[in-house]
């Protein structure tokens, strides 16, 4: 029992200084007027050319100035009605 409450107090220590060092790494960073988390960049959403899904660039297919969803997509082109 005894070893249960020091293992417990062990955890509770440990979360006790990680949400810790987060606060002050965010106040830090708010200081700064950075919101996103170092390393950390904006991903752009755009739509696909043929069936409109908007999905993240880096997961798409560019095709000049067509953007696809997927290389099937890309393939059968633009979509008819637009």
């Amino acid at each position: 029992m005894r070893n249960l409450l020091i293992f417990l107090l062990a955890l509770l220590g440990i979360w006790w200084v990680r949400r810790a060092l987060t606060r002050a790494r965010g106040e830090r960073d708010a200081g700064n007027g950075k919101f996103a988390a170092p390393g950390r960049r904006v991903e752009h959403i755009v739509e696909c050319a043929h069936c409109g899904v908007h999905v993240p660039e880096t997961d798409g297919v560019r095709d000049g100035s067509h953007f696809y969803c997927c290389e099937a997509h890309r393939l059968a082109g633009p979509s008819k009605h637009d």
